[in-house]
């Protein structure tokens, strides 16, 4: 029954999120692994409910991490807010085919409220707040007061919040964030990801003393899988 369940509602989504469309698969068991990882990570002194996702440099497999790991949480039945916070390229209102006309950009703009601007989805207890139009300030938006505030509201209304952030490496946007978060995971993608630039991410991520909760591992080939790891701290 618990497989049937997880099945409800992926025909709106895109075939990239394999926790939805294949929730069996060597892959979406990975995900679910990552998420039993975070959530023994969390304790009554040190809660993770904000979590930032992002990568060293592009294409490397962080927002489609992000979607997979919002969707698996939510299917445990916590109320999840994933949220593009990638106001530069944002990708998640494609994935789950969202509109965009109003979102994070809007609300940190505005006197709209995070939750009153999220979008459910087919997902059950999965919201997503997009980017919104794309703002000609990003790193000083996600670095002010009203983005704490926005913060402190998703964190008062849903169980986990994950952020999907540019890679850390080209814009300070994702140290902004890890330093607000409770959490970040930095996704690789193998023959892909250099190493001083996976070395320089983490370096960034020390500076503002993020807790990085460990890296995906994106793009292991097994067989005719591709696999997804987790590596904690």
């Amino acid at each position: 029954m618990k497989r049937k369940n997880e099945r409800k509602g992926t025909q709106t989504h895109a075939v990239s999120l394999v926790s939805l469309i294949d929730p069996s698969s060597p892959v979406a068991e990975q995900y679910r692994t990552i998420r039993t990882n975070i959530q023994f990570a969390s304790s009554a002194d040190q809660q993770v409910k904000t979590i930032v996702v992002t990568s060293s440099g592009p294409s490397e497999g962080k927002s489609l991490s992000s979607a997979n790991l919002a969707a698996v949480f939510a299917q445990t039945g916590q109320k999840v807010l994933l949220v593009d916070a990638d106001l530069r390229k944002p990708t998640i209102h494609k994935t789950f085919q969202l509109n965009n006309e109003a979102g994070l950009s809007t609300v940190l703009s505005t006197g709209v409220k995070a939750g009153e601007t999220a979008q459910k989805t087919a997902v059950e207890n999965l919201s997503i707040l997009t980017s919104g139009p794309k703002p000609p300030n990003p790193s000083e938006l996600l670095g002010s007061a009203k983005m704490n505030q926005i913060m402190e509201e998703a964190r008062n209304i849903f169980d986990i919040v994950i952020f999907d952030m540019p890679p850390v490496v080209a814009v300070t946007d994702a140290q902004i964030m890890s330093s607000k978060a409770d959490g970040t995971l930095l996704v690789v993608r193998e023959n892909w990801t250099r190493k001083d630039a996976l070395s320089k991410a983490k370096e960034l991520l020390d500076l503002v003393q993020a807790r990085v909760l460990g890296v995906i591992y994106n793009g292991s080939e097994q067989g005719k899988d591709k696999a997804y790891y987790y590596y904690s701290d």
